[in-house]
């Protein structure tokens, strides 16, 4: 029988008009039962469309099929186990979008989870919700869905499958809760998970994706390939069908699990593949544990997919309590000069972290209003090859050219804080022996952000287990996914933030600990000094699509010498000036950084003004135009005043886009600070040819975005009161 909560009465109605959808074909078939429906008062509105079907199928007493949609009813998904497994399907708009796919997990201890298990028990439920970020893109944030969770079960053990049913999109995930028939099975350990992903027509749909697990994490560059040549792909995984739909497969709330990664076996069937401990377990758990959510974004087009909140809306609320200390903000850093060997990270006549230099950038930070100096290569174990020197870091002895004290004590009187930096280069086991101490010591001198790096290559992260045997580890597998969340939930008991850099992939916990303030996890600016290759053209128009729906990163944007070694140079940023101002719009980050020299931005103060006008954090945010790899163009208001921002880029090709200015406030006037290419722009030859103009807008007019080949626009819209 089929339970559909209805909120008209509380007593059971009868419904007669239902659906079934046939897994194997994907056909709908109409069908008359009799269902009954009942009504839970916590529930906000019950408009799930719940179906469960009673089928005669050979060796399967009563194969059912569950349909729940979303609340605009575009997307759909059905759940069966029609085949004598649950497999499930997905549609938009009526067309098929994931083929009929398995679902399961697999126990060492217990076998599979999947073949013989069928439905034994539904139950639906809907919301719709508005809860607050204190920080990010939007302050406002709508959760707004239809719910199933279905138990399935072989006679002798239990598990749910939850769905979510969101209008950008779905998620689902596994729970096996405590139960006679595991009670003496006290620790599960998972050796793999069989969910797939099946794809439609493959080889017609275009996918931007980047490798997974491998040496340089997630540091790539992405490939755009046919679907079907996906081998295996870090998620956030993108791809566009024929007909133009936009889906992105990831997963959010990774918590005390591996991550996944998509590993293509038949043309365009992915699975997850479970990032391994180094014994080869996948998940080392107990009964009583969920999985995290598998995520397919979906949207009718590429600018659909960046207005998505469906990755922090599958989070858990905030569990830190009062977080008004996060402060989102700019700042500048000892650090883009150690990148083009000007300054060193290790001691001697180069270093950068000196009392001396820390001051003069922060009587920099000061001058220009700045929140904070990042300070890099301040501790002791940078000497040598500090790439191999995870385990003689001290993350509490300073240089004897850095005098922490005196240096906090300047920085307050200047009203610039000191942004504290760990690197491990991956030997996590010598920092856990010292966070503690290292926290405590940065919370005396007032730093309240600190910069953590992981360095280290895919499968070499070191740590020492009780018996003192050293292993290795995937920055990526369980082990990490939970050494990631201690480092911040340790600095949340003191009041720090965390930027983690080489990190986990972020899944939306920004939501659970809003003090997981970014992160780095893509190729960031850095690449740009030495990478051999650099950050091609289209690099950062295809962040916005991939890796920036996970959340912000911090991918420091702001060079303004572009070419310090020619304009010839291999090692060279590959934009325009301008489209380095729109990166601080595009590329959302709570904590932006001007990433190059004081003296490139001192040549430049007329285009340096628009970093110091932007803000980092924001009451709205609207994706307003773009392509995939080609361009993107974002609107942003400001939450701390009426200011709105734009941030427009593209790739190898000069681009012109229309741009309707209706997201400004009605009958009101702006001042249009204009930052845009020149007209002989060209991020190649001419990267700093640029026209900074002014014009007052209403909401009734339109721009056009006139953007260089790798270039782009920076726009201010200022209040006209």
């Amino acid at each position: 029988m089929a339970h559909a909560y209805s909120s008209d009465s509380t007593k059971p109605t009868q419904t007669t008009n239902f659906t079934r959808v046939n897994a194997s074909t994907g056909v709908i078939h109409s069908a008359i039962s009799t269902a009954y429906s009942r009504f839970t008062p916590n529930i906000i509105s019950l408009s799930c469309a719940l179906v469960l079907t009673s089928l005669a199928i050979p060796n399967i007493a009563q194969a059912k099929t569950v349909n729940v949609a979303s609340p605009d009813k575009h997307i759909s998904i059905s759940l069966t186990d029609d085949n004598g497994r649950p497999e499930y399907q997905v549609q938009f708009n009526g067309k098929t979008v994931v083929n009929p796919s398995k679902l399961g997990l697999v126990f060492q201890q217990l076998g599979e989870f999947g073949v013989d298990f069928s439905i034994k028990d539904v139950k639906n439920s809907n919301v719709d919700q508005t809860w607050q970020l204190p920080w990010g893109e939007r302050e406002n944030v709508r959760d707004h869905y239809n719910r199933i969770v279905a138990t399935l079960s072989n006679g002798k053990v239990d598990f749910d499958i939850e769905f979510k049913a969101f209008n950008d999109g779905i998620g689902f995930r596994y729970l096996v809760p405590k139960q006679a028939g595991l009670a003496n099975t006290p620790k599960l350990d998972i050796t793999d998970e069989l969910t797939e992903f099946a794809i439609p027509n493959p080889h017609t749909a275009t996918a931007w994706w980047i490798p997974g697990r491998g040496w340089n994490r997630y540091e790539y560059l992405y490939r755009t390939t046919s679907l079907d040549k996906i081998d295996r792909a870090h998620t956030p995984m993108t791809f566009r069908t024929a007909d133009g739909v936009h889906l992105s497969i990831h997963e959010a709330a990774l918590t005390d699990y591996a991550s996944m990664v998509l590993n293509q076996g038949r043309d365009g069937i992915l699975r997850a593949d479970l990032t391994p401990w180094s014994d080869g377990i996948r998940v080392k758990t107990q009964p009583g544990f969920s999985t995290p959510w598998r995520t397919i974004q979906i949207a009718k087009d590429a600018p659909g997919l960046l207005n998505s909140d469906i990755i922090l809306n599958l989070n858990e609320p905030n569990k830190l309590g009062d977080v008004s200390w996060v402060q989102p903000g700019k700042y500048v850093g000892i650090w883009w000069g150690m990148h083009l060997n000007e300054n060193t990270w290790g001691s001697g006549p180069k270093h950068g972290a000196t009392t001396s230099e820390t001051k003069r950038y922060m009587d920099f930070a000061a001058k220009y209003g700045f929140d904070g100096v990042l300070v890099e290569g301040w501790n002791e174990g940078w000497d040598g090859s500090w790439f191999d020197n995870g385990d003689v870091f001290s993350f509490t002895q300073p240089y004897p050219d850095f005098d922490i004290d005196a240096i906090s004590q300047y920085g307050k009187s200047k009203n610039v804080r000191l942004i504290g930096h760990h690197e491990t280069s991956g030997s996590v086991t010598n920092y856990r022996k010292q966070m503690s101490d290292a926290y405590d010591l940065y919370k005396k001198h007032g730093v309240t952000q600190i910069k953590t790096g992981y360095v280290a290559d895919g499968g070499d992260i070191k740590r020492v287990d009780e018996q003192g045997i050293t292993r290795h580890e995937w920055h990526d597998g369980q082990f990490m996914v939970n050494e990631y969340l201690h480092s911040v939930t340790e600095a949340a008991k003191r009041g720090i933030s965390i930027n983690t850099h080489e990190p986990i992939k972020d899944t939306g916990l920004r939501r659970t600990y809003p003090n997981w303030i970014a992160r780095e996890g893509a190729r960031g600016q850095e690449f740009n000094a030495w990478g051999s290759p650099p950050n091609n053209p289209e690099h950062t128009a295809i962040l916005p699509y991939t890796r920036m729906l996970s959340g912000p990163m911090d991918f420091t944007p702001g060079i303004f010498n572009l070419a310090p070694e020619g304009l010839d140079a291999v090692n060279r940023v590959q934009t325009t000036l301008m489209k380095q101002l729109a990166l601080y719009v595009v590329l959302y980050s709570p904590i932006q950084m001007a990433a190059d020299l004081p003296r490139n931005y001192v040549e430049r103060l007329d285009a340096f003004q628009f970093i110091l006008d932007v803000p980092t954090d924001w009451s709205e945010s609207k994706a307003l135009a773009g392509e995939v790899g080609d361009f993107v163009v974002f609107a942003r208001k400001s939450r701390k005043n009426d200011d709105w921002f734009i941030g427009g880029l593209t790739d190898e090709n000069p681009r012109t886009v229309d741009i309707a200015l209706d997201f400004l406030t009605p009958n009101t006037t702006y001042q249009a600070q204009i930052y845009r290419d020149g007209a002989k722009a060209n991020w190649l030859t001419n990267p700093y040819d640029y026209v900074i103009e002014q014009k007052v807008v209403s909401a009734k007019d339109k721009l056009t975005l006139t953007m260089a080949a790798s270039g782009g626009t920076a726009i201010r819209f200022k209040l006209i009161k």
